[in-house]
């Protein structure tokens, strides 16, 4: 396993991974900022297939495996299947979520992720987590509540959406480092756009229509283009330095988020969201940090 994983893991440069990071989550951003544009225009269903769709054939024309196999040889089926239906059912809780809110609290709630896989390290791997830890991943939902604000019978339940969208996409990023130490990247690129295509192709004829403009047309070449580029920078970023040294620059998205709210929709959070996402930011970039440290006294000098 540890020669398999040499051979398709590229030498280690964090500095490279933390910009691959930002770009990615500025890609992330403007795919966002596009999906929400086109939420009115085009069914859910399209959105996903095309999307996932074009990442497959980018993949398959452009992306050789180092290994010198075939780009759709893997030895993980499972775990790609797996990863797939995790990012189509992020794709599907995102297209929905964002109908409903601003896209700088959408994705402050989404940054809740990294506290969440924290949860799921001690439940499922039975990684010990210290209480400062467990009161930053309470912190962080206490900050979510802020943004969404639930006030009983008048609350909107749709704004819980994007809690849903928390939880496929922490098993996604799970699954996401699993595999760059596993697989061959591209074929990991590859199999992500396969995997959508070939769900949302179940419910296709039922949801298919033309598309309404050539305005609506391109901008559905951007949330493609955008959805690529980013997922194939994060897994190019994963492959040259541990999730604890990134994640904490997963939360400039919060960045880019809040601003193409303002420049593309005129949105601008008022005081509570923004207390929210700030208490959400702190909760996740601190609990990241103790984590590392944490992680890096465990290791026997």
């Amino acid at each position: 396993m540890g020669r398999t994983s040499s051979m398709h893991r590229p030498a280690s440069h964090p500095v490279l991974a933390v910009l691959l990071v930002v770009l990615a989550v500025a890609s992330f951003a403007s795919l966002d900022t596009s999906t929400k544009l086109l939420t009115a225009a085009v069914p859910v269903t399209m959105l996903v297939w095309w999307r996932f769709l074009f990442q497959a054939g980018v993949a398959l024309v452009a992306l050789r495996p180092r290994s010198g196999e075939p780009l759709w040889r893997t030895r993980h089926p499972w775990l790609q299947g797996l990863r797939g239906l995790m990012l189509v059912l992020c794709t599907v809780f995102a297209y929905f979520s964002l109908r409903f809110m601003p896209m700088g609290e959408f994705t402050a709630i989404l940054m809740l992720t990294p506290l969440l896989i924290t949860v799921l390290a001690a439940i499922s791997l039975g990684e010990r987590v210290s209480w400062l830890r467990w009161l930053l991943v309470l912190g962080g939902l206490g900050g979510a509540l802020i943004v969404i604000r639930p006030s009983g019978a008048d609350v909107d339940w749709a704004l819980l959406l994007p809690l849903g969208l928390v939880v496929a996409n922490a098993l996604y990023q799970i699954l996401t480092s699993r595999l760059a130490g596993l697989e061959d990247l591209n074929t990991t690129h590859f199999y992500t756009g396969v995997v959508g295509a070939a769900l949302a192709s179940l419910a296709l004829p039922w949801t298919w229509q033309a598309l309404p403009s050539w305005q609506v047309a391109g901008l559905l070449l951007l949330v493609c283009l955008f959805s690529s580029v980013g997922h194939f920078l994060l897994i190019q970023a994963y492959a040259r330095a541990p999730a604890g040294t990134l994640t904490p620059y997963l939360y400039f998205q919060i960045v880019f988020a809040t601003l193409g709210g303002w420049v593309v929709f005129g949105h601008v959070p008022d005081r509570w969201s923004l207390v929210g996402i700030a208490v959400i930011g702190a909760c996740g970039v601190t609990g990241t940090w103790i984590a590392a440290r944490e992680n890096r006294r465990r290791v026997p000098a």
